[in-house]
């Protein structure tokens, strides 16, 4: 039987013990497959079941001969078996094994990074919820735009990260394709139903047509999906980061109990994990890259990708898995500093309420053009000489002689402008928000 792992087991798919169990799985169904259309004796697959064996130390012995892991691998389960060896990989050719054998590997990893996306998923709509009211700014361009809620940030990302679940559970089925169709995908030396039998044992699905191996615009669609993971944590993370920025300071990493920000500076808390993540992010697009490049391949097939392969498998799927896990960290422990928000929503004294007022102007019959040429005036005084914007602009008789006083400062209310967030989340969230 093949293993099958928890989410904090995602580096043992990686392990030489997991990768040779799996290939030995793979072989048996071979086997088990000839025996039932009569081309290996009941008999003799009676003892392979029974002898098949392998040392990962006698594989690395032979394999320093051979120069074959394959080769070396199949040598060693022969030699537990005995003379019924000699029907192991019978028809068969080394890519049979090592893409069905990474098939099953990409699908389980695939299994352990849906599993912790859904319960992220899960959290950003609980915070999307507890902070559905809780005021901030908006940024565009990093300056101050218009209030929103630090709950339609989560919201945001809660329906971002549903997304990826969708395309993390395509891509899962992307990559669950197997093949045992021989050295050039002819099926020149084992028959399709030796696939079939083996593929709907192992949970893979056939690849209908193969060259020596399966495809890799498969695999390249599979990376890709984890590096559009890995730019949505990353996001997540360079939010933090900004809003942890002292001169903003909305939110902030937890920070444990003895822990130290800095060997210089005992002041110090710095976005360490929120770091990390962006770092890692960039690791994973570049074996996307690489993931890309293994597409094309001379002819039926060459070595070039398999190099790869064996470097950007194991990393993307235990980066990603290890984002995911240190962003929900992240977020569980994250420190939210609402007066601080709004304190800092006020910084540009009103300023943030301009389209209000020129739209205002607008209802009022001005032109777009000259209601924000009255609006942009008043708010450069703002910015030169400071004071706050509404008074600003009651000082102004040009506008005062269209507006009344209670409609302008009307403008100036943040129920106004955050009045349909509840219609937001209704739409997304249904009757929950």
């Amino acid at each position: 039987m093949i293993p099958r792992y928890t989410r904090e087991e995602m580096g043992r798919i990686w392990t030489p013990e997991v990768r040779f169990k799996t290939w030995l799985a793979i072989e048996i169904a071979i086997c088990e497959a000839w025996a039932e259309l009569g081309r290996i004796p009941k008999d003799a697959l009676d003892v392979i079941r029974k002898r098949a064996s392998f040392s990962v130390e006698r594989i690395e012995e032979i394999e320093k001969v051979t120069k074959h892991d394959v080769i070396a691998f199949v040598t060693c389960v022969a030699e537990s078996i005995g003379p019924e060896g000699r029907y192991l990989h019978l028809g068969v050719t080394s890519s049979d094994i090592l893409d069905t054998s990474m098939a099953i590997s990409l699908r389980d990893a695939s299994d352990i990074i849906i599993r912790g996306l859904e319960q992220l998923i899960d959290l950003l709509r609980s915070l999307a919820l507890k902070h559905k009211d809780t005021v901030m700014i908006g940024r565009t361009h990093g300056v101050h735009a218009e209030p929103i809620t630090l709950g339609l940030k989560f919201l945001i990302w809660h329906q971002e990260m549903s997304r990826n679940l969708d395309r993390m559970r395509r891509a899962r089925e992307t990559i669950r394709h197997g093949k045992i169709s021989g050295a050039v995908g002819t099926y020149a030396h084992v028959d399709p139903r030796v696939e079939i039998y083996v593929c709907e044992k192992l949970g893979l699905i056939p690849a209908s047509v193969s060259s020596q191996i399966i495809q890799r615009d498969r695999y390249a669609e599979y990376f890709c999906t984890l590096a559009i993971v890995a730019s949505s944590l990353e996001k997540i993370a360079l939010e933090v980061r900004h809003l942890q920025r002292t001169e903003v300071h909305e939110v902030e990493e937890g920070f444990a109990a003895g822990q130290k920000g800095s060997s210089a500076m005992p002041h110090k808390k710095n976005p360490i994990t929120a770091e990390n993540i962006c770092g890692l992010a960039r690791v994973v697009r570049a074996n996307a890259q690489a993931a890309l490049e293994n597409v094309a391949l001379w002819h039926e097939r060459d070595i070039s990708h398999s190099s790869v392969e064996r470097i950007i498998g194991p990393d993307s799927t235990i980066l990603v898995d290890t984002m995911i896990h240190r962003t929900t960290k992240l977020l569980e422990n994250l420190v939210v500093f609402p007066d601080k928000m709004m304190e800092n929503l006020k910084l540009t004294r009103g300023l943030v309420f301009s389209e209000g007022v020129m739209l205002l102007l607008v209802e009022k019959g001005l032109t777009r053009e000259a209601a924000y040429e009255l609006v942009q005036r008043n708010a450069m005084r703002v910015w030169r000489e400071g004071g706050e914007f509404l008074e600003v602009l009651m000082e102004d008789g040009e506008i005062m002689s269209i507006v009344t006083e209670e409609e302008l400062r009307g403008c100036f209310q943040l129920e106004r402008s955050l009045r349909h967030v509840d219609y937001i989340f209704e739409r997304v969230l249904g009757q929950e928000a």
